[in-house]
């Protein structure tokens, strides 16, 4: 592999070689005056371990790894550089290739006659730029490996290169690689480059180094047919794109990089060439099904982190592989059906506010209606500034953009029941199996007027018959007589009212009425507090004149007949045998009589109702009104035209008794004439 292969060895240098192996620089400089009198010293360098770097590359066999006896001079018309100058011997013995490593380069020196060279030599060098090798035109292999060089330049005319190694440099770029089309190997591991570019016309190349550089995304490899190694260990990779169009890919090493989750390294499942991967290193190998699913995913594998992937492997993988998309599936679902809950909920709070700005706008519209501001939420309604909009407009600008979701939401979740939204409230009408029902002890009304969930308190009481507690939130409570209607419930032994959208909450003693009017009930909690037994005191101190006030003003009949329920209701508990038990105390008893009894006939003249059935109330009122007026005026009539008719006839009686005599007289002067009139009369009447 390149990354440990191409990297040279650091360890403690071989003996001196031979005579051969000695390396003779000569540096001459244009400004010395004698510049025929070169100055002269001798390196014995170490035998070259780089053969053992190429990866069994072609090359690796003609390799010898001989000292070169290399000569620097000068050039008489660049004085900048060394003039590299090697024996004819040495010429003859290496002629293909040249070693230059440790010699402490600054720059590359000019090559002269060298122009055969396949493989040059620079590491563990000071090299800052790639620079003199442009005459190189044969050169095969190119080693600039541990230098100090900053960008990639000056290889557009090696068109023959096919192994380029610049790792360990201070590359921060992939560039002008376009003319080197042969290549083969490109190793560029511990660099300073944060993206893969530039590389998408070397269709030979085969292994590709990126170790130890700063990448985070794998993407741009569109191109690389030919690819069959790819090193990205030690990067910062957390996403991979693109790695599955490589037709020919085998090995990717991914070790030690930040892939936290199989969804960054998706498009490796749909490589068909690939057959070891490494993950080691990243979050993602922490997890439990690391193994099973890449596995799972990706059946061609043989090796995974280096080990030798077995069949039972695979089938294990396989089945844990199911049982986890099994997992992510309902997990999925789950997700989904939460954030439809949520956007659901979403859409019936947004429904909610229109409508109680809808009543807001209706109130300030019409003030002579209500001399009172709506109270929406426990504050002065929003009114809005153009009035002279219709408010139907005015209402679409605050609708638009909702998304079309349901408008009510039903939910049993635990012992609980969440009705949201008016249409809510149709669900008590269904038929709920007695298991789900009996587990329901509380309910909790949301968005949900107040006056319409009166209307279904008797149902709840059937549906729900173990249902205790009731909690209220958004369902514009405002007034303390609306707790009347909780009387109709079978019983209650907890109430929450969120002061959210209830104002009445804001009213000190209004946990005193509740408890003074749902006296019966035994209540144990309101708003999450015991209640005490002074709490008791206090509620009838403070309200107990009021339905003695209440129930004085109250007609006989209706007084007869609360007393009547109240009596039945007695009677009904002691049938079932509750009234008397051994062993209660005093306060136990009386607890029970509460409860046997149901509410006082004082309590009970304080009901409440809803302003539709006000309103209904009114408008039957009103029609009976109208009845009794159009009655009263019908008779009135009848009368004056009876009256009418009655002196008329008095004006008129004696002439018509004048006239009745005569024809009476004239008629019965004759009798013969008179009994035949009659006689036929009668025969024309049968």
């Amino acid at each position: 592999m390149v990354p440990s292969k191409c990297r040279p060895g650091r360890g403690p240098r071989a003996a001196p070689g031979p005579v051969n192996n000695c390396l003779q620089l000569v540096i001459q400089t244009s400004s010395i005056a004698d510049k025929n009198k070169p100055f002269e010293f001798r390196i014995n360098k170490e035998q070259s371990s780089f053969h053992n770097r190429l990866l069994q590359h072609d090359l690796e066999k003609n390799y010898s790894g001989r000292q070169d006896n290399t000569n620097f001079g000068s050039s008489s018309t660049i004085t900048s550089f060394p003039v590299l100058q090697r024996t004819a011997e040495e010429k003859i013995l290496n002629s293909d290739r040249l070693t230059l490593e440790r010699q402490k380069l600054t720059v590359c020196p000019i090559i002269d006659g060298e122009d055969h060279l396949r493989l040059l030599n620079f590491q563990h060098n000071f090299i800052t730029r790639i620079q003199n090798i442009s005459n190189l035109q044969h050169l095969v292999f190119l080693d600039l490996y541990d230098n100090q060089i900053e960008e990639i330049s000056g290889l557009s005319t090696l068109r023959s290169l096919r192994v380029l190694l610049l790792g360990k440099n201070r590359l921060k770029k992939i560039s002008n690689l376009e003319n080197l089309k042969n290549l083969d190997v490109l190793d560029l591991h511990g660099n300073q480059i944060t993206k893969i570019e530039n590389i998408n016309h070397l269709g030979e190349l085969r292994v590709l180094n990126l170790a130890r550089n700063l990448l985070t995304i794998v993407e741009n490899v569109n191109g690389l047919d030919s690819l069959t190694e790819l090193n990205l260990r030690h990067n910062q990779v957390c996403a991979i794109k693109d790695v599955d169009t490589l037709p020919c890919l085998q090995r990717l090493f991914l070790s030690f990089n930040n892939i936290s989750s199989f969804e960054d390294i998706l498009c490796l499942a749909d490589s068909s060439s690939l057959s070891d991967i490494t993950l080691d290193g990243n979050p993602i190998a922490q997890e439990t099904w690391y193994k099973h699913t890449v596995l799972h995913h990706m059946m061609q594998l043989r090796q995974l982190d280096m080990k030798r992937i077995t069949e039972e492997e695979r089938r294990m993988a396989s089945v844990a592989a199911r049982k986890e998309e099994e997992r992510k599936r309902e997990s999925h679902k789950q997700t989904l059906l939460k954030e439809k809950k949520r956007l659901t909920i979403c859409n019936i709070a947004h429904q909610w506010e229109i409508q109680q700005n809808r009543v807001a706008l209706v109130a300030s519209l019409n003030p002579d209606k209500d001399n009172e501001p709506c109270q929406i939420n426990g504050s002065a309604a929003y009114v809005f500034p153009e009035e002279s909009r219709s408010l139907d407009t005015i209402l679409s600008s605050a609708v638009q953009g909702l998304s079309v979701l349901e408008s009510h939401l039903v939910e049993v979740e635990g012992d609980t029941l969440y009705l949201y939204g008016s249409g809510a409230l149709e669900c008590l009408d269904r038929n709920w199996s007695v298991q789900t029902a009996g587990t329901v002890v509380t309910v909790s009304f949301m968005f949900i007027e107040f006056d319409e969930i009166v209307q279904v308190l008797t149902k709840l009481k059937i549906k729900f018959p173990n249902s205790v507690h009731l909690k209220f939130k958004e369902t514009n409570l405002v007034a303390l007589q609306q707790f009347n209607a909780l009387a109709q419930v079978n019983r209650i032994e907890q109430l929450t009212v969120d002061p959210q959208g209830n104002p009445v909450v804001s009213f000190t003693l209004w946990k005193y009425y509740v408890l003074f009017r749902l006296n019966h009930f035994n209540l144990q909690k309101i708003n999450g507090i015991e209640v005490t037994q002074n709490d008791i005191v206090m509620a009838e101190r403070l309200f107990g004149i009021l339905a003695y006030v209440a129930s004085s003003e109250l007609p006989h009949y209706r007084m007869l007949s609360l007393l009547g329920e109240s009596r039945r209701k007695q009677f009904h508990y002691l049938l079932e045998g509750k009234g008397k038990k051994s062993g209660i105390g005093n306060e136990e008893m009386s607890n029970d009589n509460r409860r046997a009894g149901g509410e006082s006939t004082a309590r009970a003249t304080l009901n409440y109702s809803t302003k539709d059935f006000h309103m209904e109330k009114l408008e039957e009122i009103k029609e009976r009104k109208t009845l009794c007026q159009t009655y009263i005026e019908n008779l009135v009539k009848e009368a004056a035209d009876i009256n009418m008719k009655n002196e008329s006839l008095q004006k008129l009686w004696p002439q018509m008794f004048i006239e009745l005599v005569r024809d009476a007289v004239i008629e019965i002067r004759n009798k013969n004439s008179y009994m035949k009139l009659c006689l036929q009369r009668i025969a024309d009447q049968k």
